[in-house]
């Protein structure tokens, strides 16, 4: 295994681990989870740069590398929902587009056809990123300011969540019918 596959592994072992910190009643523990998340999110820009610098771009690391993304972003928002931070429907929108691009890749594999992260799909995983730093600052600084910058975030999040979703089917449904 390769140093960015490696790194990508490191991202998805971080996952229960700032996970079981949101659940925890400690001092700090959101700020400890809020940490862990935010390296977790750093080692996807870390894994591909040694990809792309090394030429180590692997199979497994087109599998793993959104893997761990849809990992990383689908922890962070069922804890939110069980701390009653977001609800639940957004959640289910944003999950059910992951299972599908996540089911699509499989068809494609079983053609031989590799379907590898887009950058409109990354570009959605930094929106939900985004999102997800905010609910962990409570909409810090914003409700300073009253703009419910948490609120007006996940929106968009599900939005372009679904959107880059349609965006893979419309790309490779036509790859894979034929």
């Amino acid at each position: 295994m390769n140093i960015a596959n490696k790194i990508t592994v490191s991202r998805i072992i971080l996952i229960p681990i700032f996970m079981l910190f949101m659940l925890l009643d400690i001092s700090y523990n959101m700020e400890i989870a809020l940490v862990l998340f935010l390296i977790a999110s750093i080692t996807d820009k870390l894994d591909g740069y040694y990809a792309r610098k090394y030429n180590l771009i692997t199979d497994l690391g087109k599998f793993l590398d959104p893997l761990a993304d849809k990992l990383l972003v689908s922890g962070a928002l069922l804890v939110f929902i069980q701390l009653g931070k977001i609800q639940a429907w957004i959640v289910f929108v944003i999950l059910a587009r992951e299972f599908a691009v996540t089911g699509l890749r499989g068809i494609a594999a079983n053609k031989n056809i590799v379907i590898a992260a887009s950058n409109f799909g990354k570009f959605k995983t930094v929106i939900q990123i985004i999102s997800i730093v905010i609910l962990f600052l409570n909409n810090y600084p914003f409700y300073m300011i009253n703009i419910p910058m948490d609120v007006i975030f996940i929106y968009l999040s599900m939005l372009i969540t679904a959107a880059s979703g349609a965006d893979y089917f419309m790309k490779y449904i036509k790859a894979i019918k034929n």
